[in-house]
């Protein structure tokens, strides 16, 4: 019956729409997993292979966040790191649901999900993020990063350029 108030609410868009975005951030996650145990496999742990005059793959860990933030904090820090990336990854699996008509905010978020879970599972069966990609100039190094964490931040550059681009000036 119409007007009764049973009716379901509907998700702005189908199923195979939102399930577009999950296979996206599926297949970054599978990337990201796959290129760390490469790594893993095939280098010591601290060893450098230089590709170009500023370019190397290594295989470092980080027990911290960005920048090695908090990485000498103890070790309470890991599992703290791993509640928050799978609060945050819910909850934007969530607003990819609410959004998935939307690839200028269901694309960007799929990204941050993939990189962000694909990071916590290295914490949760490694202890540490795997990183290999090590970009340098001379003695100065960036620090050293990962699939992962490129698609976190591309993600959150999309997100913002996206929001910038639709504000009228």
């Amino acid at each position: 019956m119409q007007g009764t108030g049973d009716t379901k609410p509907q998700a702005k868009c189908g199923k195979s729409r939102f399930a577009l975005w999950l296979t996206l951030a599926l297949c970054v996650f599978l990337i990201d997993q796959w290129t760390k145990q490469v790594i893993v496999s095939r280098f010591y742990y601290g060893e450098f292979l230089r590709i170009t005059d500023f370019f190397n793959l290594c295989y470092l860990k980080n027990t911290g966040a960005a920048f090695s933030f908090l990485s000498d904090a103890g070790g309470w820090q890991g599992p703290v790191f791993i509640a928050l990336a799978l609060a945050v990854s819910f909850a934007l699996l969530y607003w990819i649901y609410k959004e998935c008509d939307k690839a200028k905010t269901a694309f960007p978020l799929a990204l941050i999900v993939a990189g962000a879970l694909g990071n916590a599972l290295d914490r949760i069966f490694r202890g540490a993020v795997v990183d290999f990609l090590d970009f340098h100039i001379g003695a100065m190094h960036w620090p050293a990063f990962n699939v992962a964490d490129i698609a976190i931040c591309s993600g959150a550059a999309l997100l913002l350029f996206f929001e910038l681009m639709r504000r009228p000036r």
